[in-house]
């Protein structure tokens, strides 16, 4: 077989290599602390390493039979069996998509047209019970479906913690249900689902109905295994673990078979016959390499990303009035992403705040003001019950790998100052 190439100068790769664990990337290091890690991550050096020699010289189609399409092909089926093993899979439950949208989308999709296919196209219209707190591509994709009267659902929901309660699941669903589509961790406040629970109880009680969980934020934050949660089908989101954009995975299992769960692309005959289309060889690489490095570090990752959200809740918290400062997601640490700080401050404007720490803070905000005086509240914030006065001062505050205890100082003092600008009493702001 031949031998990939690498495109780059070794001086190139060697730069990319040296930072690891708690150490700042050069893309990175450019006077703006990143606290956006749920939004994106920078792309690992090992992904970028991995990736090299498929912008240049391995160009061949997987599908092909000659040299050029096997080195590719044999990089898909590393890649793969690398995202197999990180969650607890088999390779050939692993499906390779170009984003999570579109994992989310065959899953819901795939399983209601196989059901509609199953009735004969009749009248009866398949049911989905869903949370009220998904990410768009799940809410926003059954409200589509529903317009097109292709299916109904109901959206359960949650406690004042963002958690989904598997006895509301339970009474949801209809004689007409085939799925249940709950997310594993929520990206504004954090909350990891109890899904094993949830998943055995819908097993039990209803063993014909399917149950999607999107992982997009947990993937490389905590651990996962598919047959630990008991689900038939995980969303898996490159870019949220280290690898680069337009790449991600949908976990099927070998149980649902293709009259429980039918196609999305039609074409060739890709990715074992389910999602036609030529693969990315470039981008799977990059995600298996990122999918490695959260097998082999991921314990490490964890505890340096708790250590991060710990110590900057609590110099925000201790800084800060105590009437002032809401904590959002489970009291209990554990039971909110390890790297994710959803707090909101009443009488901050965090979107105000956001805008004039732009060239210095990159995070997000739970609101946002519109001219005509209003204010957009994340439909998360209201789920769980939170005030409008704390909402319009919500920061999402989310970070990585890479992130440092000197972005964590830094990202804290720039928030308190701001608060200070604001008008809220703040105790040993650095100046």
């Amino acid at each position: 077989m031949r031998q990939p190439r690498c495109a780059a100068t070794m001086t190139e790769c060697h730069i990319e290599q040296r930072a690891g664990l708690g150490e700042a990337l050069p893309s990175l290091q450019r006077g703006c602390v990143y606290l956006d890690w749920n939004a994106t991550t920078p792309i690992f050096p090992e992904s970028s390493a991995a990736m090299l020699p498929y912008i240049s010289s391995e160009f061949g189609n997987p599908s092909s039979s000659h040299a050029y399409g096997r080195t590719c092909k044999a990089t898909l089926a590393e890649a793969r069996q690398a995202v197999a093993d990180m969650v607890g899979a088999r390779a050939e439950e692993i499906y390779f998509t170009s984003s999570g949208t579109e994992s989310d989308h065959w899953a819901i999709y795939g399983s209601v047209m196989a059901a509609r296919a199953a009735w004969g196209f009749s009248e009866r219209l398949p049911h989905v019970v869903t949370s009220a707190i998904e990410h768009p591509a799940v809410a926003a994709h059954l409200a589509h479906l529903a317009h097109q009267k292709l299916v109904t659902y109901t959206e359960v929901p949650v406690d004042g913690d963002g958690l989904v309660g598997a006895e509301d699941v339970l009474a949801a669903i209809t004689p007409d249900t085939v799925l249940v589509s709950i997310m594993h961790s929520n990206n504004e406040i954090g909350s990891i689902q109890k899904i094993r629970h949830i998943a055995s109880s819908v097993r039990e009680s209803f063993p014909h109905v399917l149950v999607h969980t999107d992982a997009a934020q947990s993937v490389g934050k905590v651990e996962l295994n598919v047959e630990d949660l008991g689900v038939h089908m995980m969303t898996i989101v490159g870019h949220k673990f280290g690898a680069p954009k337009g790449v991600a995975a949908l976990f099927i299992s070998s149980r649902v078979t293709s009259d429980k769960m039918c196609s999305f692309f039609y074409g060739g005959g890709q990715e074992f016959g389910r999602r036609a289309g030529t693969e990315n060889v470039l981008l799977v690489a990059g995600m298996g390499a990122a999918a490695k490095v959260v097998q082999q570090e991921l314990g490490a990752i964890k505890a340096h990303m708790a250590m991060l959200r710990d110590k900057l809740e609590a110099r925000l918290a201790g800084a800060l009035p105590k009437e002032c400062v809401r904590i959002n997601g489970p009291a209990c640490a554990q039971g909110r992403l390890p790297n994710t700080l959803s707090i909101s401050i009443r009488g901050l404007n965090s979107s105000t705040a956001l805008a004039n720490l732009a060239d210095k803070l990159a995070a997000s905000a739970g609101a946002a003001c519109h001219s005509s005086g209003g204010a957009d509240i994340s439909g998360v914030l209201k789920a769980i019950g939170v005030p409008t006065d704390f909402a319009m001062g919500t920061l999402r505050l989310s970070c990585g790998r890479h992130t440092t205890v000197e972005d964590i100082d830094a990202a804290a003092e720039l928030i308190l100052k701001e608060a200070a600008a604001q008008g809220i009493h703040v105790s040993e702001a650095k100046s």
